[in-house]
C-alpha cells in the first residue's frame, strides 16, 4: 500500500498545536519551568554513550516534552472568537463516502505552471477539494514528454544526473503537491529554452480508503459524562469546557481489512458558538492520561539501559502492542478559538471500509492568467464541487461603515526607531475585493503629542513632513524617532478606510444578459461590459448550491494590454449567477488616540 497523505495517524505522541497566544506573569513561571526541564534533558543525553539508545530517547522524550509544551500553550491561549467553516460540509454534499472518493479522484487534473526558466518547469496537481478528510495517498510515477521519451519519478533532485529528471518542487512550499521538470543547465543561457521536449501527460496511482459510515452526533454541556451509542459506535463526552472538549470513542467492531496496519483518525470535531457560527480550532491532544503514562514508563526503561540491542527493541516493541491492543478507545481533548455553545462529533467509521485504487494519465494542461488567444480554452470536469465559503464570504458585499470600524485591529513596533509604525488592520473581506484599486483620499490629519507629569497627554510636537508618513492602502501610519526633538508618548489622528456599495443581481442563464456567456462550465465576461475591476460573479447549479471556481483567465489583446474578456472555469453546470457590481466608493474616518511604545533604551 502506497504512503497516505495527511490524515493516516502515525504510531506515538501526536499533540498538535495551531495557535499560541501570550503568557500571564504565572504563567511564564511555568515556561521557565518547562524550559528548565528541557535543558534538563537535553544534557542527559550528552552522557549517553550509544548512539541509537540516545536517539531513541531523544525521540520519545522530545516528544513528550513537545506534548507538555502544546498542553501548556493551549490551556494559556487566550478565549477570543475566531471563525470557520463547516469542515465536513463536503461529506455531507456527496450521498456515499464512495462518491466524494469519486469525485476527489475524478476531479484531478495537472496544469503546468508559467515559468521563465530555461531549465525548470513546474507541474501542478490540482485537487478538487482544498482537505479531504478519508485517507489518501499519490503516487506518481512518470512523465511523458513531446518527443515520447518517458522520465521516471525520482523522489529527489540528483546533481550527478546530467538528464532530464520529473522531481518533487523544492521551489514552492505552498504546494507540496507540486513537481517539478528539470533540464540539463547550461551556463550563460537567459531566455526560455523551446527546443527541450515538453511534458505532455503525468503518470501515477491514486489510493483512498472510505470508511463505511459516517456518523453525526450533536452534543452540548447537559450530554457531559454520559455515552450516546449508535449501532457499533458509543461517543462519551467526558469534558466540554469553556473553549475545549474531551471525547472518547469505542468502535466495538474491528477494523476492516482494507483499512491495513495504519488506524485512521476516525474523529472530526466542531464547536458552535452561541452565534450559531462554527469556531475554529487552536489545537489538540489525542494521547489519554493512560497512553502519556505508558510513553513514559517506557523512556524512563530507556535511560536505566547502557546499550541499545534488538532484544530490548523487541521488548518495548512488544509492551507497545499490547498496550494498544488493551485501548479500546479513541481519545481527543480538541481546544476552539472561542466559547462552545454545542459541540459536533462526526466519526468516520471504519469498521467496513472500501478501498479504491486506480491509474492516473493525465495530460498536462495550460492556462496562463492572462492569454493572448482569442479563443477560450475548454477545461472539462467530470465532478461538481461547491464552495461552502461563499455565503460566508459574500456577507461582505452588506458590510457597514460600523462593522468596518469595528473590525479594525491596531498593533505598533518601535523596534526600529527610523521606521517606527503603527498598523490599522483588518479582515479582508468582499468588500475590499472590490474596492479596487483605486482610492481616493484627502489628506488626514496627525498630531504627535508629548506626556504630562502625569503620564497623560501633553502638548504636541512640531514637526517636519517628512518625519512621519501616513499610508492608507498599506494601513500603516510610519515615524522617524530621529527627527523627533522628544520622545512621542501619544499619537492622534484619522486614517481613511475605503467602503463600497455593492449592488447584487440574480441571472438565470437562459436569459444571460449581453456581455455574459456559458460554453459548458466556462463563463465568459465581457471586460468592455463587465470590467472585472468592479465586477464578480458567482454560479450556481440546480440544487442552489454555489459551485466552485477552478480556476479564471483574463484574455488580452496584447501583452500587459487592455483586457478582452475574462473566463471563469467552475466545477459543475451553472444554471443561475448572482452578479455583485460596486455602483460606489466612500471614504470612512477611522480616528484614533494611540499612546505609544517607549523604544528600548540602548
Amino acid at each position: 500500500m502506497m504512503e497516505m497523505r495527511s490524515t493516516v495517524a502515525s504510531i506515538g505522541l501526536c499533540a498538535v498545536l495551531l495557535l499560541v497566544g501570550g503568557c500571564s506573569p504565572g504563567d511564564e513561571q511555568k515556561q521557565a519551568s518547562l524550559e528548565e526541564k528541557a535543558d534538563t534533558f537535553e544534557q542527559s543525553l550528552d552522557s549517553i554513550r550509544d548512539p541509537k539508545l540516545r536517539d531513541a530517547i531523544a525521540d520519545l522524550g522530545g516528544s513528550l516534552l513537545l506534548l507538555e509544551r502544546a498542553r501548556f500553550k493551549l490551556a494559556t491561549k487566550p478565549i477570543e472568537a475566531e471563525y470557520g467553516e463547516d469542515n465536513v460540509a463536503l461529506i455531507k454534499h456527496y450521498p456515499t463516502p464512495q462518491a466524494l472518493v469519486d469525485t476527489y479522484i475524478n476531479g484531478l487534473f495537472v496544469l503546468r505552471k508559467t515559468s521563465h526558466s530555461d531549465y525548470l518547469t513546474d507541474l501542478q496537481p490540482v485537487f478538487p477539494f482544498d482537505t479531504f478528510p478519508f485517507p489518501h495517498g499519490v503516487e506518481w510515477q512518470s512523465v511523458t514528454l513531446s518527443n515520447n521519451k518517458v522520465v521516471p519519478f525520482q523522489p529527489e533532485w540528483s546533481e550527478t544526473d546530467p538528464g532530464i529528471q520529473l522531481s518533487p518542487s523544492s521551489s514552492n512550499l505552498t504546494n507540496p503537491d507540486d513537481l517539478t521538470v528539470t533540464y540539463p543547465f547550461f551556463d550563460g543561457i537567459e531566455t526560455e529554452n523551446k527546443s527541450q521536449p515538453q511534458p505532455v501527460s503525468l503518470k501515477g496511482a491514486v489510493e483512498v480508503i472510505a470508511p463505511g459510515n459516517v456518523l453525526t452526533f450533536d452534543l452540548s454541556k447537559q450530554d457531559v459524562g454520559h455515552k450516546r451509542t449508535e449501532g457499533n459506535i458509543t461517543v462519551h463526552l467526558l469534558l466540554l469546557e469553556k473553549n475545549y472538549a474531551e471525547i472518547e470513542l469505542t468502535n466495538t467492531a474491528p477494523l476492516a481489512p482494507e483499512v491495513g496496519d495504519d488506524a485512521p483518525n476516525p474523529l472530526l470535531l466542531q464547536a458552535r458558538d452561541s452565534t450559531g457560527q462554527f469556531l475554529t480550532r487552536a489545537g489538540s491532544i489525542n494521547e489519554s492520561t493512560a497512553q502519556v503514562a505508558f510513553y513514559e514508563k517506557q523512556l524512563a526503561e530507556m535511560q536505566k539501559q547502557d546499550a541499545w540491542s534488538e532484544a530490548f527493541e523487541k521488548k518495548l516493541s512488544d509492551q507497545q502492542k499490547a498496550f494498544e491492543h488493551q485501548q479500546a478507545s479513541h481519545y481527543a481533548k480538541v481546544y476552539f478559538n472561542g466559547m462552545i455553545d454545542t459541540l459536533q462529533v462526526n466519526v468516520l467509521d471504519f469498521s467496513t471500509a472500501s478501498l479504491t485504487r486506480k491509474d492516473l494519465d493525465l495530460p498536462v494542461l495550460r492556462f496562463d492568467k492572462n492569454s493572448l488567444q482569442q479563443t477560450v480554452q475548454a477545461l472539462p470536469m467530470p465532478v461538481t464541487v461547491y464552495d461552502d465559503s461563499a455565503a460566508n464570504w459574500l456577507k461582505g458585499a452588506t458590510l457597514t461603515e460600523d462593522q468596518l470600524k469595528n473590525s479594525v485591529t491596531l498593533s505598533q513596533s518601535v523596534e526600529d526607531a527610523s521606521a517606527a509604525h503603527i498598523l490599522f488592520d483588518h479582515p479582508f473581506t468582499f468588500n475590499d475585493d472590490l474596492v479596487g484599486s483605486e482610492r481616493n483620499s484627502s489628506e488626514s490629519p496627525v498630531t504627535f503629542f508629548t506626556a504630562n507629569d502625569k503620564g497623560e497627554r501633553g502638548e504636541p510636537i512640531e514637526l517636519p513632513t517628512e518625519a512621519f508618513e501616513l499610508n492608507p492602502t498599506r494601513g500603516t501610519l510610519t515615524y522617524d524617532l530621529n527627527l523627533f526633538p522628544e520622545t512621542p508618548a501619544f499619537v492622534v489622528g484619522s486614517i481613511p478606510l475605503f467602503l463600497a456599495t455593492i449592488d447584487k443581481g440574480e441571472i438565470d442563464v437562459a436569459k444571460l444578459p449581453k456581455g455574459l456567456s456559458l460554453k459548458d462550465n466556462a463563463l465568459i465576461v465581457d471586460q468592455q461590459a463587465f470590467p472585472a475591476d468592479s465586477w464578480r460573479f458567482f454560479a450556481k447549479d440546480a440544487s442552489g448550491k454555489y459551485l466552485k471556481e477552478i480556476l479564471g483567465v483574463s484574455h488580452r489583446a496584447e501583452e500587459y494590454g487592455t483586457a478582452m474578456f475574462d473566463v471563469h472555469y467552475f466545477y459543475g453546470q451553472p444554471s443561475a449567477l448572482e452578479s455583485y457590481q460596486r455602483t460606489d466608493l466612500s471614504t470612512v474616518q477611522y480616528g484614533f488616540e494611540v499612546k505609544l511604545d517607549k523604544p528600548e533604551a540602548k
